[in-house]
């Protein structure tokens, strides 16, 4: 059998349990007497016994200790206290060595009025909008049908019943996956977180409504506690909040992407109404219908206009006025180069009657003779020729050949 290893120094010695817990019992009483702030989430009261013993839970933590205290204590402070209470007390931690347990010994207990909640809560309001969880440029838009819808919600609550039923009856074909927790008392808020989380994990999950009837201010705290509200802030899916009536505005709603005044008012909001969207597509196609057929009246009118016109209705008049000018045009070249064929040909007469004046043969036709030398030189003086040269006599009618006699 194997020896346990030996401590390496004096310093390390372990310590019996009995020292631990004597030594944490120690530091804990150094804490004193302090004020503590949480919510009632079980009462225990045992017939004939004078201590009364509470579980205090935080609201914004899954953390809860046990509160001692006298049943005188409790009656003075706080008669008529219950679970889901808020409280404030005056306490001093004590650590039980025997049990190793923490608990708190309460010898002053005040519930906390609805003034002072309201107050808190406007507190809380301020801080989360100054650190820009209300802002209205990061809420998302759902989609207009969503594919599956998240809901949580108390089981078998009338809120539940009025999303399903609203739901379907606007589009019967949605999907929900709902997930029942508490929605009021100390267990609220942490099964509330556990299910967004759940929800906005599952990829189908297109929108999660956060359900819940109508009820008191205290009814409604877990809806304006811190953590829900960054919870629902820290969602990647868009998140609609339907809580209580349309006077309750618990925190969440200033978060949540989409508010609406009631669960079945979330249902409206999130769901087409199938009856409506057939009617608006049916008045859509009336008015294509009637847009197409205005345009085919008005193309059909164009088209009958353009037919009415003479070039179209009758095309042949438009081919006899092109014959009819073509014809007159003709008939203007033809007198135009007749008048000028005319007028050459007459001067022409005119010049030729001017040349045959002046020509030699008309001179030898009225019985002149063209007398020229041998050489061709034509004869104008008697000194041009000697006794003997021959001459050449032309004559209108023929030639004649001579000699110079003297």
């Amino acid at each position: 059998m194997t020896q346990p290893e030996a401590p390496r120094s004096t310093s390390e010695e372990p310590w019996p349990v009995r020292v631990v817990s004597q030594k944490l019992s120690a530091w804990i009483a150094k804490l004193g007497w302090v004020w503590v702030d949480g919510q009632v989430a079980q009462i225990s009261r045992r017939p004939g016994a004078a201590t009364v013993f509470l579980t205090l839970r935080d609201p914004a933590a899954d953390l809860s200790l046990t509160v001692t205290t006298n049943r005188d204590v409790l009656d003075a402070g706080a008669p008529e206290l219950a679970e889901g209470a808020r409280v404030v007390l005056h306490a001093k931690p004590e650590f039980y060595a025997a049990r190793g347990t923490l608990s708190l010994r309460a010898d002053e207990i005040r519930q906390v009025g609805l003034g002072e909640l309201l107050a808190r809560l406007e507190k809380l309001k301020k801080l989360l909008a100054a650190e820009g969880l209300f802002d209205r440029a990061r809420k998302r838009r759902p989609p207009f049908l969503p594919t599956r819808i998240g809901l949580i919600t108390g089981r078998s609550s009338a809120a539940e019943r009025d999303v399903l039923t609203n739901a379907r009856r606007r589009w019967p074909a949605v999907e929900f996956r709902v997930v029942n927790v508490a929605v009021q008392g100390p267990t609220a808020v942490p099964q509330i977180i556990d299910a967004l989380k759940v929800l906005d994990n599952d990829e189908t999950i297109d929108v999660i409504i956060l359900a819940r009837g109508g009820g008191g201010v205290e009814d409604l705290l877990p809806f304006s506690d811190e953590a829900l509200c960054r919870a629902v802030f820290g969602c990647r899916t868009p998140v609609v909040s339907a809580i209580g009536h349309e006077t309750d505005t618990p925190l969440i709603d200033y978060v949540a992407d989409v508010r609406a005044s009631t669960p079945t008012d979330a249902a409206k909001r999130i769901v087409p109404d199938l009856t409506e969207e057939l009617r608006l597509i049916r008045l859509a196609r009336q008015r294509l219908d009637r847009a197409v057929t205005g345009l085919l009246d008005r193309e059909a009118h164009r088209i009958e206009a353009l037919r009415s016109r003479p070039v179209l209705a009758r095309p042949h008049v438009m081919l006899d006025q092109r014959a009819s000018d073509m014809a007159a045009l003709r008939d203007r070249a033809a007198r135009s180069l007749n008048h000028r064929l005319g007028a050459a040909s007459a001067e022409l007469r005119h010049t030729l009657a001017r040349l045959r004046a002046l020509s030699p043969a008309a001179t030898l036709q009225r019985g002149y003779a063209i007398v020229q030398r041998a050489d061709g030189h034509v004869l104008r003086a008697a000194d041009d020729v000697s006794t003997g040269d021959p001459l050449r006599v032309r004559l209108a009618e023929g030639e004649l050949t001579a000699t110079v006699d003297g």
